[in-house]
C-alpha cells in the first residue's frame, strides 16, 4: 500500500490547476489587440497614424515604424479612395461621429491592393471634445472576389438574356407579315405587342390576296407560348393560307382543313388548338362586302362611319383542332364608305386595371364608340393607347387588324 495522502493535497493541487487555466484566460490587452483577426488603426484627427496592429502591418507589408507618426490615414489609400475620403468619408465623419463598411483599397508596401471594409468611430472627451479616431478594418478579399464572380455571372446572364430576345424577336418577325398590302379603296393597319420579350407569343394575323379582286384575311391566338406555340402558329399560318389558295376559299371550308391539320399533327402532352377568325373581302359596289367564320375567336367589331359599333359574332364556333368535327359559324357584313372592321385577340379584352377591373368586350365596344369616323391607322393608333392606358404591363399577347373603306372624297392611304 502506498503512503497515505497528506491532508490538502487535493486543495493543492486544485489550486495549481485554476492558476494555470486562469493563466490562459487572462490574455494581455496589448496582445488581444496586435493579434486580433482584423486590422486596427487609430489616427489623429488630422489622419496621422498613432497606432497600428500586428495584423494590418502583416496584411499590408510595412513595419511600425514606417507608419506610426511617419504616414496619414490617407497614405495608405489608392487615388480613388483618397478622392473617396474627401468627399464621403471625412464628412460623414464629422457629420456623424462614425462610417460603417466602407469599402476601400488599401495600398500595401509592395504596391499591391488590398480591398477592406472600414468602420470608423470618433473618439471624445470627457466633454464631448474629439480626440482621435478609431478604425477597425476587415479584409474583403474574399468579399471582393465573391463580387466580381456575381458581377461576372450577371453579366453573363443579361447578354444571354440579350440574345435570348433578339432571337426571339426575330422568330417573332417571322410569324408576322413583314407589311401588309396595298389595296385600291381600303386603308389597313395592324398592331402586335408581346406580353414578353424573352418568350415567342401565340397571337398571329395576315392580310393576302386570292385573286379576282378578292382577299383573304385572318387572326387568331394559338394555346400556350413558347417554342410550342411559335411551331403551331406557323404551322395555322402557313395551313390557313394553302386551305384558302389551294383548296377552297369558303371561310367555313379553311377552317374546316385547318382543323384537320391541327388534329393530324397533334402530339401526346402538346396542346393544338388555337382560336381564329378567318374572312373574305371583296368588292361590293363603292364598298366591300366580309364573309367571317370564327372558331370560339371574340368577335370582331365594326365600326361604322355614321356612328355606332357592331359586334360581329360568330355564336357556336368551336376551337380549332381540339375536336375531330369541330363546328364552325359564320357571319357577313357590308362595309360602307369610312366604316372600319376590327379583329383583334383577347390580350385586349382582357386588359385588367390596377385594381383587377378587366375591360372586356362590352368595355372594348364602348370604348371604340369613340373612335368611329376616323381611318384604319387612328382606329389602331386608338385602340394600342386604350390597351395601355388599362393594362401598364399586359400579361398575354395582343393582336388587332383593321380594315377600313376609304371615304368617297378621300385618297386612298398607302
Amino acid at each position: 500500500m502506498g503512503e497515505p495522502e497528506e491532508p490538502g493535497d487535493d486543495g493543492d493541487r486544485w489550486s495549481d490547476e485554476r492558476v494555470v487555466f486562469s493563466s490562459l484566460l487572462e490574455d494581455s490587452a496589448e496582445d488581444l489587440y496586435d493579434n486580433a483577426p482584423c486590422g486596427y488603426l487609430s489616427t489623429l484627427l488630422d489622419g496621422e497614424i498613432a497606432k497600428v496592429n500586428d495584423t494590418l502591418l502583416g496584411w499590408l507589408g510595412y513595419r511600425r515604424e514606417d507608419l506610426v507618426g511617419v504616414r496619414r490615414f490617407t497614405d495608405l489609400l489608392t487615388a480613388g479612395g483618397k478622392l473617396y475620403h474627401e468627399t464621403h468619408y471625412a464628412p460623414m465623419l464629422r457629420m456623424h461621429g462614425e462610417a460603417r463598411e466602407l469599402a476601400l483599397d488599401l495600398v500595401a508596401a509592395d504596391g499591391r491592393r488590398l480591398p477592406v471594409l472600414v468602420t470608423a468611430t470618433v473618439k471624445t472627451t470627457e466633454d464631448g471634445q474629439p480626440q482621435l479616431v478609431r478604425l477597425t478594418v476587415f479584409d474583403a478579399r474574399e468579399r471582393r472576389a465573391y463580387e466580381r464572380e456575381l458581377l461576372e455571372a450577371k453579366r453573363k446572364a443579361e447578354r444571354e438574356r440579350e440574345r435570348l430576345e433578339r432571337l426571339t424577336g426575330t422568330l417573332q418577325r417571322t410569324l408576322l407579315p413583314d407589311a401588309l398590302p396595298g389595296i385600291d379603296g381600303l386603308d389597313v393597319a395592324a398592331h402586335y405587342q408581346a406580353a414578353s420579350v424573352d418568350q415567342v407569343g401565340g397571337d398571329f394575323y395576315d392580310l393576302f390576296p386570292l385573286g379576282g379582286d378578292r382577299w383573304g384575311f385572318f387572326l387568331g391566338d394559338v394555346c400556350g407560348k413558347g417554342p410550342e406555340a411559335a411551331v403551331l402558329t406557323s404551322l395555322t399560318r402557313y395551313a390557313l393560307r394553302a386551305a384558302a389558295t389551294v383548296h377552297d376559299t369558303d371561310p367555313v371550308a379553311v377552317l374546316t382543313t385547318l382543323n384537320a391539320v391541327l388534329l393530324q399533327h397533334r402530339r401526346p402532352g402538346a396542346p393544338r388548338f388555337c382560336t381564329v377568325l378567318f374572312g373574305l373581302l371583296e368588292p361590293d359596289g363603292d364598298g366591300f362586302a366580309v364573309t367571317l367564320a370564327g372558331g370560339g375567336h371574340p368577335p370582331a367589331l365594326l365600326l361604322r362611319a355614321t356612328g355606332g359599333v357592331e359586334a360581329l359574332h360568330t355564336t357556336g364556333g368551336q376551337l380549332v383542332g381540339a375536336l375531330a368535327n369541330a363546328r364552325f359559324a359564320t357571319t357577313s357584313a357590308r362595309l360602307e364608305p369610312g366604316d372600319v372592321f376590327v379583329l383583334y385577340s383577347d390580350g385586349l379584352t382582357e386588359a385588367r386595371r390596377a385594381d383587377g377591373t378587366m375591360l372586356e368586350e362590352e368595355g372594348l365596344a364602348e370604348a371604340a364608340a369613340g373612335f368611329t369616323g376616323l381611318r384604319a391607322p387612328a382606329v389602331v393608333e386608338s385602340l394600342v393607347d386604350l390597351l395601355e392606358k388599362w393594362s401598364e404591363m399586359p400579361s398575354d399577347d395582343t393582336a388587332v387588324l383593321a380594315i377600313g373603306v376609304v371615304p368617297a372624297e378621300a385618297p386612298c392611304s398607302t
